[in-house]
């Protein structure tokens, strides 16, 4: 996949009407109207039709996804002879063919996928495009012409032993895992670049904050620490997450018994399907439950739904660190990456991080959405799927892309003002804290109550009042101690 969005908004799909040449074909309905040069058939043409609704399309991983499963099955049914081998392997070249296609960006055969990702319940429309496209190509292949059906059958070949009630969440499973093994290093690398500033700040001491208040000394490095390793948990709690997404139900068809499906068939299929991915998915334990329940997706989408709060807090924070650069924080610096003001001169914002946050919210509204569309199913069946599917692969996307932009135009060349670090900490109310074990709470109280009220420094109070020698001062009152466990000055 390339770094940038795929393309998720394509122009509309030519209805028979709207198309200069049409062919006639017919389904269970009647007459369609399709147009002359498309490899997708009648149901495809009604649901171009019936779901003008978005102008969003299929991911192109979930294409992907879906071709590879289509070639599974097709390699199973070969095998237990139930398709004639000639046919199957038609199916399978027409599917390697644009498999090969989907990979460029300038792809002839992303055209032909043209559904609406808002279509019919469950998925059927994506499955019969896909279905119609490999038909028409293989009997293509074979020596026929598309929308003649007798070499190759959209539904008694390309859909054999298989429903769309099994294959949309078998393909939106794929789908999930290889695009999370894609996403997963850039995640690594943002954290490995955090932890890599963790260690080159680690001398700088500056003022901690709790509530946006005053607090406690801490080391630079030590909360950039907190950010990466946050990360890190993030990345394992998603991996974990995705372990149960990797079981699939292909081979229930219907309703998760397996009516129409040969048992031979369902012992491969899912082998095929981790040979020609390279993932070790293996078979529901249970199809009917595999088929019941979208929890293993919900559980994956409130995965990434947690590390995007985790990634917002970080944003949040990189905004404040280095506010300013006069009148804010401005302990850190932003890599400056654009202008950012149309009548201000000279101003520089965190645009990354501002990107960031929202990258952040769009995953967080999306895992509402899966929840409830998981919440949404029926007896034997869950009719959502296609709105889990986009939206899962929509935050997969925005997170993998944003994780390289935050890495590389941000975390990578942040830089740290440690006069500035050293200025507030010496400013700091709390070093009154290193004071307690000495003098007690209430007392220490008074002296940084003192020093607030008379803007001077809780030392230059302490001084004052005599508390301490100079040399004890100097010890009590050294933030750097302050960042490891232990009393101060002891």
């Amino acid at each position: 996949m390339s770094d940038t969005l795929p393309a998720y908004a394509c122009p509309p799909a030519r209805t028979g009407e709207e198309a200069a040449e049409t062919r006639t074909e017919r389904d269970s309905l009647g007459p369609v109207r399709v147009p002359a040069d498309a490899y997708y058939g009648a149901q495809t043409a009604r649901a171009v039709e019936n779901f003008p609704i978005s102008g969003l399309r299929a991911h192109p991983v979930f294409l992907r996804a879906s071709l590879l499963v289509k070639r599974a099955a097709a390699m199973s049914n070969m095998a237990t002879g139930r398709l004639d081998r000639a046919v199957g392997e038609a199916i399978c070249q027409a599917a390697d063919e644009i498999l090969a296609d989907l990979a460029s960006p300038s792809s002839r055969w992303r055209g032909q996928f043209v559904v609406d990702v808002y279509q019919a319940g469950a998925g059927t429309s994506h499955n019969m495009n896909v279905n119609e496209v490999l038909a028409n190509r293989a009997a293509e292949l074979l020596g026929g012409r598309r929308g003649e059906y007798t070499l190759v059958h959209p539904n008694d070949h390309v859909n054999m032993a298989h429903s769309t009630n099994d294959f949309f969440p078998t393909a939106m499973r794929v789908a999930v895992v290889v695009l999370w093994r894609e996403t997963r290093p850039r995640l690594v690398a943002l954290a490995d670049s955090l932890l890599a500033r963790a260690r080159e700040f680690d001398p700088i001491v500056k003022a901690g904050r709790t509530h946006l208040q005053d607090a406690t000394p801490i080391r630079l490095g030590q909360e950039f620490r907190g950010y990466g390793e946050n990360m890190r948990r993030a990345v394992a709690r998603i991996h974990r997450a995705a372990e149960s997404v990797k079981e699939l139900g292909l081979g229930g068809t219907a309703v998760g018994t397996g009516v129409n499906a040969e048992p031979e068939y369902i012992a491969t299929v899912v082998q095929h399907i981790s040979s020609l991915t390279g993932v070790d998915f293996r078979p529901a334990p249970d199809r009917v439950a595999s088929m019941q329940s979208m929890a293993d997706l919900a559980e994956f989408s409130g995965a990434l739904r947690a590390l995007a709060v985790d990634l917002s807090k970080l944003a949040n924070d990189l905004r404040l660190l280095s506010s300013g650069p006069r009148a804010g924080l401005a302990e850190i610096v932003l890599p400056p990456v654009q202008p950012g003001s149309s009548i201000m001169p000279g101003k520089v914002n965190p645009v990354i991080a501002e990107m960031t946050n929202m990258v952040c919210f769009q995953v967080m509204g999306n895992d509402l959405t899966v929840a409830l569309a998981a919440e949404a199913g029926q007896l034997e069946l869950n009719v959502m799927m296609p709105v889990i599917c986009h939206n899962l692969l929509f935050s997969l996307e925005i997170l993998k892309n944003t994780a390289r932009v935050l890495t590389e135009r941000c975390v990578a060349g942040i830089t740290a003002d440690p006069e500035r670090c050293r200025e507030l900490v010496e400013d700091s109310l709390m070093l009154a804290t290193a004071l307690t074990p000495y003098i007690g709470y209430a007392e220490a109280a008074r002296i940084a109550q003192e020093a607030h009220r008379s803007r001077r420094r809780v030392r230059d109070v302490v001084r004052e009042r005599g508390i301490f020698s100079e040399e004890e001062l100097e010890r009590v009152l050294d933030p750097g101690p302050m960042t490891e466990p232990g009393i101060p000055g002891r």
